[in-house]
């Protein structure tokens, strides 16, 4: 199959998703065609089944902000023509979904019936998606769209709760490449790290005020009044600072470490003890799935789609958002040495149910099956 990806090209769980997707297509076989304004972050291989291809978005003193999204669609039909591509996959509402749109209407007068799928990932229903600003092109450009997909059941009903959807919402959750993400033998960077044997809790995000970060350094700060640790910050963001300037106060910058974004993130969950997630607002909780696979158990909030993943007093524990002295009880129960390592067991366990060889073929099933349908009423 010649397939489109439109996402955004950023380390983001949507544009990781959307990137990750599209590798494991190529290596089936599938013509995968990545159209976006930068080359997607982890797009970092070769492949002759992969193609990138830039929107160009022209600068004119008459636009006080550079009209993107019909630059978008314009590259779409373009592709869409030349490549000759049997569907569309675009990955977060906003403005994908919409320009899809445009691109399809655009196409239809020329000739040419393009299916266009779209997949919900979270913050572009749960946050963005909500302003009143976006909401009538949102539940348009999803009642629109001729398959649309959405990464938990948790955001499936969310929509349906906060939109007036009229089309099937079919579930295909994150998945994970178990041969990238597993535990590693990193035993020099974790005696680099942990010189003394100390535990090590680890978290990584965008740093915005969703993920909590602040929350983290509480649950540490706490934890390690009972247990030696050490922290690693992964990542960055508007909030990093607020972090910061906490383990200052509570005088624990001796034993946090911010890392900045890292792209090989799978080599610091190879000597981690324990993942923490105790954001506000998770439509998954890909990260916390890249822990798991890496034998990491998971302390987080009850939120959103988290629970589906992370199963309470088996991989892991699910607190309520903000709840930080019942996270911190949790962190002190899984790095007990008697618990610690069939929890670790449990992570691995969980993380298999979700590779990429169980996932893939969905998306390929619903390709073929929004593709045949809309053959039908052509």
């Amino acid at each position: 199959m010649n397939i489109g990806i439109v996402c955004y090209p950023t380390f983001g769980g949507s544009g990781v998703v959307a990137t990750e997707l599209g590798k494991e297509l190529a290596l089936k076989g599938h013509r995968v065609h990545f159209i976006t304004y930068s080359q997607p972050a982890r797009l970092d291989f070769f492949n002759e089944n992969l193609f990138y291809h830039e929107v160009i978005v022209p600068s004119y003193p008459l636009f006080q902000y550079d009209p993107y999204e019909l630059a978008l669609a314009s590259k779409m039909v373009d592709i869409v023509q030349f490549e000759k591509l049997d569907v569309l996959h675009v990955h977060y509402a906003i403005p994908h979904a919409s320009a899809a749109f445009m691109a399809k209407q655009i196409l239809k007068t020329k000739g040419i019936q393009i299916p266009v799928i779209t997949t919900l990932h979270g913050t572009d229903i749960t946050l963005v998606g909500k302003d009143p600003s976006f909401e009538p092109v949102v539940t348009f450009s999803i009642n629109q769209s001729d398959g649309v997909t959405a990464v938990s059941a948790d955001l499936r009903t969310e929509t349906y709760n906060h939109f007036r959807i009229e089309k099937d919402i079919e579930v295909i959750p994150n998945f994970i490449n178990l041969e990238r993400f597993q535990r590693q033998r990193k035993e020099h960077f974790k005696t680099a790290i942990s010189p003394f044997g100390e535990k090590l809790l680890v978290h990584t995000s965008n740093f915005r005020s969703v993920k909590r970060v602040q929350d983290v350094i509480k649950i540490f700060y706490k934890v390690r009044q009972q247990i030696p640790s050490k922290l690693l910050m992964v990542g960055d963001g508007p909030d990093r600072i607020k972090a910061e300037k906490l383990c200052r106060k509570l005088d624990v910058c001796s034993d946090v470490r911010f890392l900045g974004k890292l792209e090989a993130v799978e080599e610091v969950l190879s000597v981690a003890d324990l993942f923490l997630m105790p954001s506000e607002k998770e439509s998954f909780g890909l990260a916390a799935l890249e822990a798991m696979a890496c034998q990491v158990p998971v302390i987080s909030s009850n939120a959103g789609g988290i629970p589906e993943l992370n199963i309470h007093g088996v991989t892991g524990f699910s607190s309520p958002v903000g709840d930080v002295a019942d996270m911190v009880k949790n962190a002190l129960f899984i790095l007990d040495d008697a618990n610690l390592p069939q929890f670790k067991a449990n992570a691995l366990a969980r993380a298999k149910d979700f590779e990429t060889s169980k996932i893939v073929p969905l998306y390929e099933q619903f390709y073929q099956k929004i593709k045949d349908a809309q053959m039908v009423t052509v």
